[in-house]
């Protein structure tokens, strides 16, 4: 009667009696990845370190990408105004021709009734 019956490893020293029911643990410890739980805090803030480096990186490239997008865009939309002007420029030109064959032929004294 003098042995000692050795308590099962618990936090209090309980044991359910049913075979198929699992030891409680901690539920944020126990549902993360076993890698996680094993690699230690430098390896963790490595990768980190790395993953940061690598969005850096896409966000420059990136940013890269859309200047020269920009770029272009700026030359295209210049190209295009200088068009317009010239051909507002050349519209405005024949309508001063106009305007002006308009005025000497009223002053020769010619309607548009008698030049059509």
């Amino acid at each position: 009667m003098s042995d000692v019956v050795p308590l099962a490893s618990s936090s209090n020293g309980r044991v359910s009696g049913k075979p198929w029911k699992a030891p409680k643990t901690a539920t944020v410890r126990s549902h993360l990845p076993e890698g996680v739980k094993t690699k230690s805090w430098e390896d963790r803030m490595q990768k980190t370190q790395k993953a940061l480096a690598i969005k850096k990186l896409q966000a420059e490239l990136k940013e890269e990408k859309q200047a020269e997008f920009q770029r272009r865009r700026a030359i295209t939309m210049e190209r295009k105004q200088h068009a317009e002007e010239k051909r507002r420029l050349e519209e405005a030109k024949a309508q001063m021709g106009a305007r002006k064959a308009a005025r000497l032929r009223r002053r020769a004294g010619r309607t548009k009734k008698i030049n059509h």
